[in-house]
């Protein structure tokens, strides 16, 4: 019971931390300019040189959080096609099927799309080390996560903050069932249309 407060009341702190954190609104106010964003040197004759984060970025799909850009409806759109890797021999595998985390306390289920995080990373980017493949295996918390484990290895640092609490956070509990049966029937279809 004192857990089940406790867990209550780090919630609450925390959206109400979250809450007050100030919006970035319009669009000159998206990105600092290379100059001003205190990591480039003004005085360098290559800021003369280097693309701007706005001219650059405000051309792609746009965001509400991190560097403002949706990375992932960039690709789906083909308006970006990162390179998959460095070495010719290195097969790519994009998996799309999603896992279901259900110990959220009172908050809605998170839904890890794989097909996500794939486009982008090599599953050795996080299993074994960071994640386990087991189910069960891995003691998820938002406390873990805030401290830099298992999803905030990259969230809040390369990947969108933890802000949006609806972004994972996306399955209300009482559509968990029929949600979960549509992915797999989504999944069923894919596998499929390969044959």
């Amino acid at each position: 019971m004192l857990k089940m407060k406790f867990s209550r009341l780090f919630y609450i702190l925390f959206l109400m931390a979250v809450l007050s954190l100030p919006r970035v609104s319009g669009a000159a106010s998206k990105w600092k300019s290379l100059a001003d964003d205190g990591i480039h040197d003004p005085e360098s004759p290559a800021i003369g040189i280097l693309q701007e984060p706005a001219e650059a970025l405000s051309k792609l799909p746009q965001d509400t959080s991190g560097n403002r850009v949706n990375w992932v409806k960039a690709i789906d759109e083909g308006i970006i096609n990162p390179r998959t890797n460095i070495h010719p021999e290195t097969k790519v595998r994009i998996w799309d099927n999603d896992v279901f985390l259900e110990k959220t306390g009172e908050m809605p289920v998170v839904r890890f799309p794989h097909r996500a995080h794939t486009l982008w990373l090599d599953c050795k980017n996080c299993h074994e080390k960071y994640f386990i493949s087991k189910n069960g295996a891995n003691p998820i918390t938002m406390m873990k996560i805030l401290q830099g484990n298992y999803c905030g290895r990259c969230h809040g640092a390369v990947a969108f903050p933890l802000i949006e609490c609806l972004r994972c956070h996306s399955v209300p509990r009482q559509k968990l069932e029929q949600i979960k049966a549509e992915t797999r029937k989504a999944e069923s279809l894919k596998v499929q249309s390969r044959k």
